[in-house]
């Protein structure tokens, strides 16, 4: 299997609601995008939102209500104030803000927030792990 990652879905109560929070982030959504499902491109991936029952029922699950899925998005930041920006903006987007940025066991600077889904995002600055003037992440050999 080729090591990568097309697309990344979630599962939203109201497409609607969920697009107006990440586009109040300043992400643009594709016009690919419909009432029923909204796309933004990141680098070289793409993010969708769809509805969550309906997603689940794509799958052929139940969609049942579930605490911490196992699951956490992240985007690295290029450094500390970038992250604490991004936090408050999401804040004020109408996220729930869960950890402020504070200093990691693991040498860098890291906050999470929920957005109005519940789906849980890092936002960080690892020193570590270069970002490209594109915005991708490379990790090292």
């Amino acid at each position: 299997m080729e090591p990568r990652v097309s697309l990344i879905t979630l599962g939203v109560a109201n497409v609607a609601r969920a697009r107006q929070f990440y586009e109040a982030l300043g992400w643009k959504a594709s016009s690919a995008s419909q009432d029923d499902v909204a796309f933004f491109q990141l680098g070289p991936i793409a993010l969708g939102l769809y509805g969550r029952s309906a997603l689940a029922e794509d799958a052929n699950l139940d969609d049942s209500p579930v605490g911490f899925s196992g699951i956490t998005l992240a985007q690295n930041m290029r450094n500390e104030e970038a992250v604490d920006q991004l936090l408050e903006e999401a804040s004020r987007a109408g996220a729930r803000v869960l950890k402020p940025a504070q200093r990691a066991f693991w040498g860098g600077y890291s906050g999470y927030f929920a957005d109005p889904d519940g789906h849980i995002w890092e936002v960080a600055f690892n020193p570590g792990f270069k970002l490209e003037a594109d915005g991708s992440m490379r990790l090292p050999d």
